[in-house]
Protein backbone atom coordinates (compact mmCIF):
# COMPACT_ATOMS: atom_id res chain seq x y z
CA UNK A 1 0.00 0.00 0.00
CA UNK A 2 1.14 3.35 -1.07
CA UNK A 3 1.90 6.00 1.44
CA UNK A 4 -0.11 9.33 1.73
CA UNK A 5 1.02 12.81 1.71
CA UNK A 6 2.20 13.49 4.72
CA UNK A 7 0.78 17.01 4.58
CA UNK A 8 -2.76 15.57 3.68
CA UNK A 9 -1.72 12.85 6.76
CA UNK A 10 -2.02 16.21 8.95
CA UNK A 11 -4.02 18.07 7.21
CA UNK A 12 -2.35 21.37 6.39
CA UNK A 13 -1.11 22.61 2.94
CA UNK A 14 2.52 22.93 1.57
CA UNK A 15 3.44 26.07 2.92
CA UNK A 16 2.15 25.65 6.64
CA UNK A 17 4.35 26.97 8.72
CA UNK A 18 6.51 25.43 11.10
CA UNK A 19 4.04 25.88 14.42
CA UNK A 20 1.17 25.03 12.34
CA UNK A 21 2.84 21.54 11.69
CA UNK A 22 3.22 21.43 14.95
CA UNK A 23 -0.52 22.04 16.06
CA UNK A 24 -1.62 20.01 13.08
CA UNK A 25 0.42 17.22 14.82
CA UNK A 26 -0.64 17.81 18.24
CA UNK A 27 -4.37 17.54 17.65
CA UNK A 28 -4.00 14.72 15.92
CA UNK A 29 -1.86 12.48 18.12
CA UNK A 30 -4.31 13.48 20.76
CA UNK A 31 -7.47 12.44 18.68
CA UNK A 32 -5.78 8.99 18.03
CA UNK A 33 -3.77 8.66 21.68
CA UNK A 34 -3.60 4.99 23.06
CA UNK A 35 -5.02 6.20 25.94
CA UNK A 36 -8.01 7.19 24.44
CA UNK A 37 -8.47 4.54 21.79
CA UNK A 38 -7.18 1.46 23.69
CA UNK A 39 -7.47 -1.81 22.11
CA UNK A 40 -8.15 0.36 18.59
CA UNK A 41 -5.57 -1.22 15.88
CA UNK A 42 -6.94 1.24 13.44
CA UNK A 43 -6.44 4.73 15.49
CA UNK A 44 -3.35 3.42 17.26
CA UNK A 45 -2.05 3.29 12.84
CA UNK A 46 -3.38 7.04 12.21
CA UNK A 47 -1.20 8.00 15.25
CA UNK A 48 1.70 6.51 13.92
CA UNK A 49 1.03 7.61 10.62
CA UNK A 50 0.90 11.07 12.22
CA UNK A 51 4.02 10.92 13.67
CA UNK A 52 5.80 9.94 10.75
CA UNK A 53 4.67 12.85 9.02
CA UNK A 54 5.48 15.35 11.92
CA UNK A 55 8.82 13.99 11.79
CA UNK A 56 9.49 14.68 8.52
CA UNK A 57 7.77 18.22 8.25
CA UNK A 58 9.15 19.07 11.33
CA UNK A 59 12.87 19.03 10.33
CA UNK A 60 14.14 21.61 7.44
CA UNK A 61 16.44 19.16 6.28
CA UNK A 62 13.69 16.23 5.82
CA UNK A 63 10.75 18.33 4.40
CA UNK A 64 13.02 19.81 1.95
CA UNK A 65 14.19 16.28 0.79
CA UNK A 66 10.38 15.30 1.09
CA UNK A 67 8.92 18.36 -1.18
CA UNK A 68 11.78 17.66 -3.90
CA UNK A 69 12.08 13.76 -4.02
CA UNK A 70 8.57 12.47 -2.10
CA UNK A 71 8.45 9.19 -0.21
CA UNK A 72 11.71 7.91 -2.40
CA UNK A 73 13.83 10.52 -0.08
CA UNK A 74 13.10 9.58 3.11
CA UNK A 75 14.93 6.06 3.02
CA UNK A 76 11.66 3.91 2.66
CA UNK A 77 13.36 2.25 -0.50
CA UNK A 78 17.15 2.33 0.94
CA UNK A 79 15.86 -0.56 3.18
CA UNK A 80 15.14 1.41 6.04
CA UNK A 81 13.94 5.11 7.50
CA UNK A 82 11.35 6.95 9.71
CA UNK A 83 8.50 4.55 9.00
CA UNK A 84 5.46 3.93 10.45
CA UNK A 85 5.01 0.71 9.75
CA UNK A 86 7.99 -0.34 11.43
CA UNK A 87 8.25 1.90 15.26
CA UNK A 88 6.63 0.86 18.25
CA UNK A 89 5.45 3.07 21.04
CA UNK A 90 8.57 3.99 22.62
CA UNK A 91 10.17 5.31 19.61
CA UNK A 92 7.26 8.02 19.09
CA UNK A 93 7.41 8.81 23.09
CA UNK A 94 10.96 8.87 22.99
CA UNK A 95 11.19 11.15 20.19
CA UNK A 96 8.49 13.73 20.93
CA UNK A 97 7.79 13.06 24.45
CA UNK A 98 7.94 17.17 24.94
CA UNK A 99 5.14 18.10 22.66
CA UNK A 100 1.92 17.16 25.02
CA UNK A 101 3.16 19.07 28.24
CA UNK A 102 0.66 17.12 30.84
CA UNK A 103 -1.82 16.46 28.50
CA UNK A 104 -2.13 12.84 29.75
CA UNK A 105 -1.16 13.27 32.95
CA UNK A 106 3.08 13.09 33.24
CA UNK A 107 5.14 10.30 34.34
CA UNK A 108 6.42 10.15 30.69
CA UNK A 109 7.81 13.33 30.86
CA UNK A 110 5.35 15.22 29.66
CA UNK A 111 3.97 12.63 26.94
CA UNK A 112 2.51 9.68 28.97
CA UNK A 113 0.66 5.97 28.80
CA UNK A 114 -1.64 6.05 31.49
CA UNK A 115 -2.10 1.71 30.89
CA UNK A 116 1.62 1.30 30.53
CA UNK A 117 3.08 2.63 33.72
CA UNK A 118 6.20 5.24 33.83
CA UNK A 119 8.53 5.18 30.94
CA UNK A 120 11.91 5.36 31.63
CA UNK A 121 14.71 7.39 29.66
CA UNK A 122 15.61 5.64 26.31
CA UNK A 123 18.93 7.15 25.21
CA UNK A 124 19.57 6.82 21.30
CA UNK A 125 22.72 6.46 19.32
CA UNK A 126 23.67 9.43 17.57
CA UNK A 127 23.20 9.19 13.62
CA UNK A 128 25.92 8.16 10.69
CA UNK A 129 26.71 9.57 7.21
CA UNK A 130 28.39 8.34 4.73
CA UNK A 131 28.81 9.07 0.70
CA UNK A 132 27.84 6.59 -1.67
CA UNK A 133 29.06 7.46 -5.05
CA UNK A 134 27.21 5.70 -7.76
CA UNK A 135 28.19 5.79 -11.87
CA UNK A 136 24.69 6.57 -14.44
CA UNK A 137 24.59 2.67 -15.00
CA UNK A 138 23.83 2.18 -11.17
CA UNK A 139 21.48 4.86 -10.72
CA UNK A 140 19.89 3.37 -14.08
CA UNK A 141 19.07 0.24 -12.65
CA UNK A 142 19.08 0.47 -8.93
CA UNK A 143 22.06 -1.15 -7.25
CA UNK A 144 22.58 -3.07 -3.85
CA UNK A 145 25.94 -2.11 -1.92
CA UNK A 146 27.51 -3.40 0.99
CA UNK A 147 29.80 -0.62 2.51
CA UNK A 148 32.26 -0.51 5.81
CA UNK A 149 31.37 1.68 8.34
CA UNK A 150 33.15 2.52 11.31
CA UNK A 151 30.75 3.20 14.55
CA UNK A 152 30.07 2.75 18.00
CA UNK A 153 28.48 -1.04 18.92
CA UNK A 154 27.44 -2.74 21.85
CA UNK A 155 29.87 -3.93 23.94
CA UNK A 156 30.07 -7.94 23.50
CA UNK A 157 31.60 -8.30 27.01
CA UNK A 158 28.19 -6.80 28.62
CA UNK A 159 25.56 -7.19 26.13
CA UNK A 160 25.56 -3.72 26.05
CA UNK A 161 24.42 -2.99 29.74
CA UNK A 162 27.37 -1.55 30.90
CA UNK A 163 27.40 -3.84 33.86
CA UNK A 164 29.95 -6.49 34.66
CA UNK A 165 28.52 -10.08 33.60
CA UNK A 166 25.81 -8.09 32.16
CA UNK A 167 23.96 -7.84 35.56
CA UNK A 168 25.59 -5.73 37.98
CA UNK A 169 23.28 -3.59 38.55
CA UNK A 170 20.20 -2.73 40.95
CA UNK A 171 17.09 -0.27 40.90
CA UNK A 172 17.62 3.30 41.53
CA UNK A 173 16.34 3.97 44.66
CA UNK A 174 15.23 7.77 44.36
CA UNK A 175 13.21 6.92 40.82
CA UNK A 176 12.14 3.30 41.77
CA UNK A 177 13.41 2.47 38.80
CA UNK A 178 10.80 4.86 36.37
CA UNK A 179 14.12 7.04 35.52
CA UNK A 180 11.64 10.16 36.55
CA UNK A 181 11.38 12.20 39.37
CA UNK A 182 7.83 14.59 40.44
CA UNK A 183 8.36 16.94 42.02
CA UNK A 184 5.77 19.46 43.95
CA UNK A 185 6.53 23.32 44.47
CA UNK A 186 3.88 26.19 45.96
CA UNK A 187 3.67 29.09 44.08
CA UNK A 188 1.28 31.48 43.65
CA UNK A 189 -0.94 30.16 41.78
CA UNK A 190 -0.94 27.08 44.06
CA UNK A 191 0.71 23.97 43.89
CA UNK A 192 2.41 22.63 40.89
CA UNK A 193 4.22 19.59 39.86
CA UNK A 194 6.93 19.11 37.48
CA UNK A 195 8.46 16.04 36.14
CA UNK A 196 11.81 15.43 35.51
CA UNK A 197 14.91 13.15 34.52
CA UNK A 198 16.05 11.41 37.62
CA UNK A 199 18.94 13.23 38.94
CA UNK A 200 21.18 9.89 40.51
CA UNK A 201 20.35 7.42 37.32
CA UNK A 202 20.41 9.88 34.87
CA UNK A 203 16.93 8.57 33.53
CA UNK A 204 18.29 4.77 32.86
CA UNK A 205 16.20 3.49 35.76
CA UNK A 206 18.68 1.82 37.51
CA UNK A 207 22.25 2.02 38.84
CA UNK A 208 25.42 0.10 37.76
CA UNK A 209 27.00 -1.69 40.86
CA UNK A 210 30.24 -2.71 39.14
CA UNK A 211 31.31 -1.43 35.39
CA UNK A 212 32.01 -3.34 32.69
CA UNK A 213 35.76 -3.20 32.21
CA UNK A 214 35.47 -3.09 28.86
CA UNK A 215 33.41 -0.27 28.19
CA UNK A 216 34.20 1.35 30.82
CA UNK A 217 29.82 0.94 32.15
CA UNK A 218 28.80 2.91 28.93
CA UNK A 219 27.83 -0.32 26.92
CA UNK A 220 29.28 0.56 23.49
CA UNK A 221 32.52 0.65 22.10
CA UNK A 222 34.59 0.95 19.03
CA UNK A 223 33.98 -1.41 16.07
CA UNK A 224 33.08 -1.72 12.51
CA UNK A 225 30.11 -3.16 10.65
CA UNK A 226 29.45 -3.99 7.38
CA UNK A 227 26.05 -2.59 5.54
CA UNK A 228 23.69 -4.05 3.27
CA UNK A 229 21.87 -1.20 1.52
CA UNK A 230 19.45 -1.04 -1.53
CA UNK A 231 19.46 2.29 -3.33
CA UNK A 232 16.49 2.58 -5.63
CA UNK A 233 16.75 3.48 -9.17
CA UNK A 234 16.83 7.37 -10.32
CA UNK A 235 18.34 8.56 -6.95
CA UNK A 236 19.76 12.38 -7.76
CA UNK A 237 23.38 13.84 -7.02
CA UNK A 238 23.02 15.13 -3.20
CA UNK A 239 19.79 13.06 -2.45
CA UNK A 240 19.83 11.66 1.11
CA UNK A 241 18.26 8.10 2.18
CA UNK A 242 18.44 7.12 5.65
CA UNK A 243 18.76 3.08 6.69
CA UNK A 244 16.85 3.07 10.01
CA UNK A 245 18.82 1.70 13.15
CA UNK A 246 22.54 1.36 11.09
CA UNK A 247 23.56 4.13 13.14
CA UNK A 248 25.85 4.31 16.43
CA UNK A 249 24.51 2.11 19.04
CA UNK A 250 22.64 3.66 22.34
CA UNK A 251 24.42 3.63 25.35
CA UNK A 252 23.30 0.57 28.18
CA UNK A 253 21.33 -0.90 25.77
CA UNK A 254 19.46 2.62 24.05
CA UNK A 255 18.18 2.35 20.43
CA UNK A 256 20.77 2.61 17.78
CA UNK A 257 20.86 6.19 15.41
CA UNK A 258 20.09 5.91 11.63
CA UNK A 259 22.37 5.84 8.98
CA UNK A 260 22.28 8.82 6.59
CA UNK A 261 23.11 8.19 3.16
CA UNK A 262 24.67 11.01 0.62
CA UNK A 263 24.07 9.94 -3.15
CA UNK A 264 27.21 11.32 -5.20
CA UNK A 265 26.88 10.77 -8.79
CA UNK A 266 29.91 10.03 -10.17
CA UNK A 267 30.22 12.32 -13.77
CA UNK A 268 29.44 10.30 -17.07
CA UNK A 269 32.03 10.05 -20.04
CA UNK A 270 29.75 10.97 -22.82
CA UNK A 271 26.51 11.73 -21.27
CA UNK A 272 25.14 15.00 -19.69
CA UNK A 273 22.29 14.79 -17.01
CA UNK A 274 19.18 17.05 -17.10
CA UNK A 275 16.70 15.18 -14.27
CA UNK A 276 15.65 11.93 -15.66
CA UNK A 277 16.74 13.28 -19.41
CA UNK A 278 20.31 12.80 -20.77
CA UNK A 279 22.21 15.14 -22.92
CA UNK A 280 24.57 14.02 -25.29
CA UNK A 281 26.30 16.42 -28.18
CA UNK A 282 27.43 15.10 -31.48
CA UNK A 283 29.13 16.57 -34.06
CA UNK A 284 28.79 16.03 -37.86
CA UNK A 285 30.74 17.64 -41.01
CA UNK A 286 29.19 20.51 -43.39
CA UNK A 287 28.55 17.70 -46.06
CA UNK A 288 26.96 15.50 -43.57
CA UNK A 289 24.52 17.70 -42.40
CA UNK A 290 23.73 18.50 -46.12
CA UNK A 291 23.75 15.04 -47.67
CA UNK A 292 22.20 13.25 -44.18
CA UNK A 293 23.83 10.17 -42.62
CA UNK A 294 23.69 7.36 -39.75
CA UNK A 295 25.62 8.10 -36.69
CA UNK A 296 26.20 6.19 -33.35
CA UNK A 297 25.43 7.01 -30.15
CA UNK A 298 26.16 6.44 -26.47
CA UNK A 299 23.11 5.59 -24.25
CA UNK A 300 22.98 3.90 -20.28
CA UNK A 301 23.03 0.47 -22.00
CA UNK A 302 25.14 0.66 -25.13
CA UNK A 303 24.90 2.56 -28.32
CA UNK A 304 22.49 3.62 -30.35
CA UNK A 305 22.21 4.19 -34.23
CA UNK A 306 20.16 7.51 -35.59
CA UNK A 307 19.62 8.28 -39.05
CA UNK A 308 20.50 12.02 -39.88
CA UNK A 309 18.14 13.32 -42.62
CA UNK A 310 19.74 15.61 -45.42
CA UNK A 311 19.56 19.15 -44.55
CA UNK A 312 19.92 18.95 -41.02
CA UNK A 313 20.42 22.23 -39.27
CA UNK A 314 23.70 22.85 -36.38
CA UNK A 315 21.49 22.80 -33.27
CA UNK A 316 18.72 20.41 -33.94
CA UNK A 317 17.97 18.33 -30.89
CA UNK A 318 16.89 14.77 -32.10
CA UNK A 319 14.73 13.08 -28.52
CA UNK A 320 15.15 9.21 -28.36
CA UNK A 321 12.37 8.53 -26.14
CA UNK A 322 12.93 6.35 -22.75
CA UNK A 323 16.45 6.13 -23.72
CA UNK A 324 17.50 8.54 -20.07
CA UNK A 325 17.02 7.49 -16.49
CA UNK A 326 14.05 6.08 -14.48
CA UNK A 327 12.23 8.68 -11.87
CA UNK A 328 12.96 7.62 -8.64
CA UNK A 329 9.17 8.75 -7.43
CA UNK A 330 6.82 8.12 -10.51
CA UNK A 331 6.54 5.24 -13.12
CA UNK A 332 8.50 6.28 -16.57
CA UNK A 333 11.73 7.19 -18.04
CA UNK A 334 13.12 10.64 -19.32
CA UNK A 335 14.52 10.63 -23.01
CA UNK A 336 18.02 11.03 -24.58
CA UNK A 337 18.46 14.21 -25.98
CA UNK A 338 20.90 13.92 -28.64
CA UNK A 339 22.20 17.80 -29.95
CA UNK A 340 23.42 17.84 -33.66
CA UNK A 341 26.12 20.24 -34.35
CA UNK A 342 27.89 21.30 -37.52
CA UNK A 343 31.22 21.30 -37.19
CA UNK A 344 32.96 24.07 -39.70
CA UNK A 345 37.10 23.78 -40.24
CA UNK A 346 39.16 27.01 -39.01
CA UNK A 347 41.71 26.27 -41.53
CA UNK A 348 41.03 25.94 -45.20
CA UNK A 349 43.48 25.50 -48.15
CA UNK A 350 43.38 27.37 -51.44
CA UNK A 351 41.24 24.13 -53.10
CA UNK A 352 39.07 24.26 -49.90
CA UNK A 353 38.14 27.64 -50.46
CA UNK A 354 37.85 27.59 -54.26
CA UNK A 355 34.99 24.49 -53.37
CA UNK A 356 32.97 26.52 -51.19
CA UNK A 357 33.02 29.54 -53.31
CA UNK A 358 32.16 27.10 -56.36
CA UNK A 359 29.21 25.60 -53.41
CA UNK A 360 28.10 29.20 -52.59
CA UNK A 361 27.31 30.13 -56.59
CA UNK A 362 25.26 26.81 -56.98
CA UNK A 363 21.65 27.67 -57.09
CA UNK A 364 18.76 25.56 -56.53
CA UNK A 365 20.57 22.42 -54.80
CA UNK A 366 17.97 19.98 -53.36
CA UNK A 367 17.35 18.30 -50.77
CA UNK A 368 18.20 15.01 -52.03
CA UNK A 369 21.14 15.79 -54.24
CA UNK A 370 21.49 14.76 -57.62
CA UNK A 371 24.45 12.25 -59.31
CA UNK A 372 26.67 15.40 -60.11
CA UNK A 373 26.09 17.66 -56.80
CA UNK A 374 27.13 13.85 -54.56
CA UNK A 375 29.84 13.45 -56.71
CA UNK A 376 30.97 17.53 -55.41
CA UNK A 377 30.00 16.72 -51.69
CA UNK A 378 31.70 13.62 -51.98
CA UNK A 379 34.84 15.60 -53.02
CA UNK A 380 33.82 18.04 -50.03
CA UNK A 381 33.18 15.41 -47.45
CA UNK A 382 37.11 14.70 -47.75
CA UNK A 383 38.09 17.98 -47.05
CA UNK A 384 36.31 18.07 -43.81
CA UNK A 385 36.95 14.74 -42.62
Amino acid sequence: MSKRDYYEVLGVSKDASDAEIKSAYRKMAIKYHPDKNPDDSEAEDKFKEAAEAYEVLSNADKRARYDRFGHAGMGGAAGGGFSSQGMSMDDIFSQFGDIFGDVFGGGFGGFGRSSGGTRRRVNKGSNLRVKVKLTLEEIANGVDKKIKVNKYVACSHCSGTGAKDGNSYQTCHTCNGTGQVTRIQNSFFGQMQTTGVCPTCGGDGKIITHKCNHCNGDGIVKGEDVIEIKIPAGVEDGMQLSVRGKGNAGARGGINGDLIILIEEIKHEHLERDGKNLLYNHFITFPEAAMGTTIEVPTITGKARIKIQSGTQSGKVLRLKGKGLPSVNSYGHGDLLVQINVWVPKNLSRKEKDLLEQLAKEENIQPSPTKSERGFFDKMKDMFN
